[in-house]
């Protein structure tokens, strides 16, 4: 597979490219090592494609997770504890899981366990492959990248994205590059308040 196209939110490609230059290259080297047409092996049941060959989602995320791993990428997971309480909640935020479950305790309500957890992580940058559905791009930008970065965990979130050209030829309700680009367009220059580089890819 290639890059078509790229789009660097709050200077993400820039800080990479300065600081993690090597790390640019392995992701371009997983990307380039995904060999798209061994994925085409879904037969479509939906009425406007019956029984043509697409490609198929999870064979994608299996081939792009083998490479990640190759080169030592991990998935992570940031742990955290939640309640109802408003107050309770915005005092927590910033806490150490430890310090969230006993802060809730200590005001008499009950902690629930819950985290976030992205695809691959390498030295302070995370990356997510996104061939899942469409609102799971937001979450990603907006929650995931979000809260490892404000976690102190990464310093640029990467979000790798179907092109449309690409994504005609996948199920439908899979997210693509060209619309998630407005999207965030559309929220102004400083939101989400995280870099990031986006990345639209093809066969």
């Amino acid at each position: 597979m290639r890059i078509v196209r790229r789009y660097s939110h709050l200077n993400g490609w820039e800080y990479m490219h300065t600081h993690k230059p090597a790390l640019w290259h392995e992701i371009e080297s997983v990307i380039s090592s995904v060999d798209a047409d061994s994925c085409k092996t879904k037969i479509s049941q939906e009425k406007t494609m019956m029984g043509k060959l697409l490609y198929a989602p999870q064979a994608m995320n299996s081939a792009f997770s083998k490479e990640f791993q190759n080169l030592n990428w991990q998935s992570q997971k940031q742990p955290l504890w939640v309640t109802e309480d408003e107050s309770v909640t915005r005092s927590i935020i910033r806490l150490t899981e430890e310090e969230q479950k006993r802060t809730i305790e200590k005001n008499g309500l009950t902690p629930i366990f819950s985290y976030n957890q992205t695809d691959y992580v390498k030295e302070r940058i995370a990356v997510e492959v996104q061939f899942g559905k469409y609102a799971f791009v937001a979450h990603d930008l907006f929650v995931k990248h979000m809260a490892f970065y404000v976690g102190d965990i990464i310093d640029v979130g990467v979000e790798i994205l179907p092109m449309k050209s690409l994504e005609r030829n996948m199920s439908s309700g899979v997210p693509y590059y060209e619309r998630d680009l407005f999207n965030i367009l559309r929220q102004g220059r400083g939101i989400p308040a995280v870099p990031l580089v986006l990345l639209g890819i093809a066969q």
